[in-house]
C-alpha cells in the first residue's frame, strides 16, 4: 500500500506572524502564512480577494492604440470579426468581446477556426476569407502573438489586426496595428497571470474608460452610457468560466475577478449556463471553482476537441430556452464521448511511451490514428500518472501535430524553444504547449528533447509532491473551521485549498462506490472521534488497507439526499508511519 508520492508538510509560522495574525483562529493563521501572507493587512486584501495594486487596462502596452481603433470602427459601422480560439478561454472571450461591441452598436461577427481543418490561432485562408466577407478589423483572443507571418499577410490584404493574447511572446512580434498582452517585454502591467479572457475583460473596461485620445470622448461616453452601470459585471460570469478551465493561477486580479464572476453565475440569467449546469448535475447557486474545473469547462471544450466549438459559443449566447436546452444536450453527449475516446488514446499512448525506455524522463507517444482534439487531454493523464512531462500527438503524411503537458520542474514551451528551428509552430506556457512539427524532423526534435529532458531532470526525485498546511487532530475538524476555509474561495491552481494530514487513524470501515468501483469510501477514528471519508479514484487500495493510516486529506462539505455533512476528501493514504 506504499503510495509513491511525497508528503511535505509546511513548516509551523514563525512567532512573529504569529503574533501579527493574531486576529485570525490558529490554522487560519497556518494556512494564511503558508499562502506568503504575514501581516494582517496583506491577509485581510487577500480574503477580500481584491488586487493590492494598480488594475487601470491603459498600463497595458497598445491599449489606447486598440480602443481608438475599435471606437472608430463602432462609430463607422465597420465590420469587426472576433477571432477566437477553440477552447473554453479562447470561446469565453470571443462571447465577451462580441457581447461588448454589440452593445456599443458595432457591427461583430465572431470566428473561431475549426481545430481538425484549420488548427490553432490565426490562418491565412481564414484571414482572406474574412477580409473577402468586408470584415476590416479583426480583433484576436486567446491566439495570435506567435502568428507574424499570418499577421503580415492580413497587411497585404488591407486589415487591420488588433492582437490580444496572454500566451508567451517568442522572437519577432507580429507586425499588428496593436497587441495587447500584458507578458509583452516591458509591458507595464502589474499582473501577468490574466487568462485570455481576462485580457478581453480588459478591453471592455477601457472601452468604457473614457480615456480616448481622439476628439469624441463625448460621443464614446455617450454611447457607453446608455447601458447599466453593472454591464461590465454581467460578463464576470464568462471571466470565471474562462479563467478557471484555462487553469489560470487563481492569484492578483484573477482571483478577484473569478470571485465575482462566480457571484455572477450564481444569479446568471444566461439561459444557456442554466442548461449547461442542468445537464452536468451543477447546482449554480452553490457553483465554485471546482464546478467549473470539472464539470461546467470540460462539457463547453468538448465541442471544439471533437468537432467545432461554435456550439459553445452559441450556447453561452443563446437567449431561447429549447434551443440552450439542445446545444447543452449536445455538448454533454460529446463530453461523454470525448471521456471515452480519451481512455482509449490512454491506453495506446501509455503503451508507446514506455516502448523505448523503462523509465524515461519525457514521454512520447505519436500515432496517425490518435484524434487531435483530445491528444493534451490523454498527455495530462500520462504526466498525472508517471509525473513525467508528457508529448502526445497525431500525424499525417506530412506533419505532426503535438500537445504537451509537464510537470513543475520542466518548463515544456522553453524547451520547445532550444528546438524551434525543427518546428512549423509552437507555443504554449511552462507547464502546457503545443507544436507542428514536420515528419521527417520528428525522431530529431525527439532525440533532443529527450536530451534536454535529462539534463534538466537527472538526478531529481522526480514523484508527486503533495504538498500540506499542517498536521491536525481529527477532533480539530469543525463546522466553524470549514466556514473559515470558505474564506479562501476560490481555490484551484495557484491559490489550492487547505490541505491537512491527521495520522495513527484507526479504519473503522471501508467500501468500494461508484458506478467503476473506482473510489474508496471510510470511516475513520482517531480515538476520540469518528469522521467520514472519500478517497477518489483510489478504490485499488482497498483490499490493502492497513488497521492504522495516515491520511492526506482537505476538509469539506457534502450533500446527499438534502442532508449536508462533513467529510474528509482523501488525496493520498499511507500505513501509519511510514509518510514524512
Amino acid at each position: 500500500m506504499h503510495s509513491s508520492k511525497r508528503w511535505i508538510i509546511q513548516p509551523p509560522l514563525s512567532p512573529q506572524a504569529n503574533e501579527n495574525l493574531c486576529a485570525f483562529p490558529p490554522i487560519m493563521r497556518q494556512i494564511l502564512f503558508n499562502r506568503g501572507y504575514a501581516t494582517v493587512s496583506e491577509a485581510q486584501a487577500f480574503l477580500r480577494a481584491e488586487p493590492n495594486f494598480d488594475a487601470d487596462p491603459f498600463q497595458m502596452t497598445d491599449m489606447q492604440v486598440a480602443v481608438d481603433r475599435i471606437w472608430q470602427a463602432i462609430t463607422q459601422k465597420e465590420k469587426i470579426a472576433i477571432y477566437g480560439d477553440y477552447d473554453v478561454d479562447g470561446v469565453t472571450a470571443t462571447a465577451l468581446l462580441v457581447q461588448v461591441l454589440t452593445a456599443l452598436g458595432g457591427n461583430v461577427i465572431p470566428y473561431i477556426p475549426n481545430r481538425f481543418e484549420e488548427g490553432y490561432g490565426l490562418n491565412p485562408d481564414a484571414l482572406t476569407n474574412l477580409r473577402e466577407n468586408s470584415v476590416g478589423l479583426v480583433i484576436t483572443v486567446d491566439c495570435g502573438i506567435r502568428s507574424p507571418a499570418e499577421v503580415a499577410h492580413a497587411r497585404t490584404l488591407g486589415l487591420d489586426l488588433i492582437i490580444t493574447d496572454h500566451h508567451q511572446p517568442a522572437g519577432e512580434l507580429p507586425p499588428a496595428l496593436a497587441i495587447v498582452n500584458p507578458k509583452r517585454d516591458g509591458d507595464a502591467y502589474p499582473d501577468k497571470d490574466l487568462a485570455g479572457v481576462g485580457v478581453a475583460y480588459k478591453i471592455a473596461q477601457a472601452l468604457f474608460g473614457n480615456k480616448g485620445s481622439m476628439t469624441n470622448d463625448q460621443n464614446r461616453s455617450a454611447i457607453a452610457g446608455h447601458l447599466p452601470s453593472e454591464f461590465l459585471d454581467g460578463l464576470l460570469d464568462l471571466v470565471a468560466l474562462g479563467t478557471v478551465a484555462d487553469l489560470a493561477p487563481l492569484t492578483g486580479e484573477n482571483r478577484s475577478l473569478v470571485s465575482k464572476g462566480l457571484i455572477q453565475i450564481r444569479q446568471t440569467q444566461r439561459q444557456g449556463l442554466f442548461a449547461l449546469a442542468n445537464v452536468a448535475g451543477v447546482t449554480l447557486a452553490k457553483v465554485n471553482a471546482t464546478n467549473i474545473g470539472f464539470a461546467l469547462g470540460p462539457r463547453l471544450n468538448a465541442s471544439g476537441r471533437l468537432e467545432s466549438a461554435l456550439a459553445s459559443y452559441q450556447l453561452l449566447m443563446e437567449s431561447r430556452v429549447f434551443e440552450a436546452g439542445q446545444l447543452a444536450l449536445q455538448l454533454d453527449q460529446q463530453n461523454r464521448n470525448r471521456q471515452l475516446l480519451t481512455r482509449e488514446i490512454q491506453e495506446k499512448a501509455n503503451e508507446l511511451a514506455f516502448a523505448e525506455e523503462k523509465d524515461p524522463f519525457i514521454l512520447f507517444a505519436v500515432d496517425r490514428e490518435f484524434n487531435a482534439g483530445v491528444v493534451g487531454l490523454a498527455a495530462a493523464r500520462l504526466t498525472e500518472a508517471h509525473y513525467r512531462p508528457a508529448i502526445v500527438g497525431q500525424h499525417d503524411d506530412e506533419y505532426t501535430r503535438c500537445s504537451c503537458r509537464s510537470i513543475p520542474e520542466f518548463h515544456i514551451t522553453e524547451a520547445l524553444d532550444e528546438c524551434a528551428d525543427l518546428l512549423v509552430r509552437h507555443g504554449g506556457h511552462a507547464a502546457a504547449a503545443g507544436f507542428t512539427v514536420r515528419n521527417e524532423n520528428l525522431h530529431e526534435l525527439i532525440a533532443r528533447l529527450r536530451c534536454i529532458a535529462e539534463r534538466e531532470l537527472g538526478g531529481m526525485d522526480l514523484r508527486h509532491m503533495l504538498l500540506a498546511d499542517m498536521e491536525i487532530p481529527l477532533s480539530e475538524l469543525k463546522p466553524e473551521l470549514l466556514k473559515q476555509l470558505d474564506c479562501l474561495e476560490p481555490t484551484g491552481y495557484g491559490n489550492r485549498e487547505a490541505i491537512f494530514v491527521s495520522r495513527d487513524l484507526r479504519v473503522v470501515n471501508s467500501r468500494i462506490v461508484g458506478a467503476d468501483g473506482k473510489h474508496l469510501k471510510l470511516s475513520l477514528n482517531d480515538g476520540r472521534i469518528t469522521h467520514d471519508a472519500i478517497a477518489f479514484r483510489l478504490g485499488h487500495l482497498q483490499a490493502k488497507l492497513s488497521a492504522q493510516v495516515d491520511v492526506l486529506y482537505s476538509f469539506e462539505r457534502n450533500e446527499f439526499n438534502g442532508r449536508e455533512y462533513m467529510q474528509l476528501n482523501i488525496r493520498d493514504i499511507q500505513p501509519a508511519g511510514v509518510a514524512k
